[in-house]
């Protein structure tokens, strides 16, 4: 119950939070560390997926200067970083089993052995840690120590997969409306009917994620006030229809589902006669049509293409598109 979570978050028991990739454990990290007494204190957090096996020693508990090659400053290490607040520790299972080792002696003793130091160091910090995978599998299989499993495991929480809570999906579609309307200063009001209930149905492998970063690249694209199947292509397999098909009166809107993906991208790479066309024809058509997409915004289009607002330039007037460009803007 609430009841419980508040009191976990508001002691410094140890929580371990379980759920599939992108489902948002540093979110929940966070709002414990938010929760607790150490809420004006550091959160730092580690992925451990992400360290270098010969650097994690000195990453999570830090160095003196000269503990070996390559140790020119004295590094302080994410616990020290942590003194006095909350240390998150994403992807827990991937710790190598020397580390886990030391882990645990911190966790225990409230100290830490800096590589090449000469005495411990005494630390004050939480520790919230985070897994994909089933850590009771992983102790099974001895890849795990099971004294540190019982010890980070105290107050186990389950984040469950966006499929398993779709109720929520569209208020997390609104919440990142809203936040990239902002940030991209679009005005896109909200999803069609028909979008988002493709959106609630979808299961999203990368869960809120993989919904945020939809959600981003519809509303950069988006040109209407609400969001369409096609500003989804990847999920509707539905692709915009080409400028010149826009004024025919389309089909009731349901059909567009199901139909199958379109078979040509806006931009063709063969020409009528099956073959390749030329590099120039090509980035022509790729610039129109980041004209279009980007309603002849030059930075945001020289972004987009990676290159620099002066060759964007010099290309638009090498192959002629200023006229494009003036009917854009």
């Amino acid at each position: 119950g609430k009841s419980l979570g508040m009191r976990a978050a508001k002691s410094s028991i140890p929580v371990l939070i379980t759920g599939e990739s992108g489902v948002g454990k540093e979110v929940i990290a966070r709002a414990l560390h938010g929760a607790s007494d150490r809420a004006g204190k550091p959160f730092v957090a580690v992925n451990c997926g992400a360290l270098p096996a010969n650097l994690v020693e000195s990453i999570l508990f830090g160095h003196e200067k000269g503990a070996f090659t390559g140790a020119v400053d004295k590094t302080l290490g994410k616990f020290r970083e942590a003194d006095g607040g909350t240390l998150f520790l994403d992807e827990i299972g991937e710790l190598p089993l020397d580390m886990q080792v030391k882990l645990l002696r911190a966790l225990q003793e409230s100290e830490i052995d800096p590589v090449g130091g000469k005495r411990p160091v005494r630390v004050d910090v939480r520790v919230l840690s985070a897994t994909n995978r089933e850590l009771s599998r992983q102790v099974q299989a001895g890849l795990f120590r099971e004294d540190l499993f019982y010890r980070l495991n105290v107050f186990p929480i389950e984040a469950p997969a966006l499929r398993e809570r779709r109720d929520d999906i569209p208020a997390l579609i609104d919440h990142f409306i809203t936040r990239f309307n902002a940030e991209e200063g679009k005005r896109v009001a909200g999803c069609s009917p028909e979008t988002l209930a493709l959106l609630t149905a979808h299961d999203w492998p990368g869960n809120v994620r993989q919904l945020e970063n939809a959600v981003y690249r519809a509303i950069v694209l988006a040109d209407a006030p609400f969001l369409q199947p096609h500003d989804f292509p990847a999920i509707s397999g539905v692709f915009a229809p080409e400028p010149e098909a826009a004024s025919v009166p389309s089909a009731p809107s349901v059909a567009t589902v199901s139909l199958p993906p379109a078979p040509e991208a806006p931009i063709r790479i063969l020409d009528d006669r099956g073959h390749l066309r030329t590099l120039e024809e090509i980035e022509r058509d790729l610039i129109q049509h980041a004209i279009e997409v980007y309603a002849g915004h030059m930075s945001e289009i020289a972004r987009r293409l990676g290159i620099g607002r002066s060759t964007l330039y010099r290309k638009v007037r090498e192959q002629g598109l200023e006229d494009h460009l003036k009917d854009a803007g």
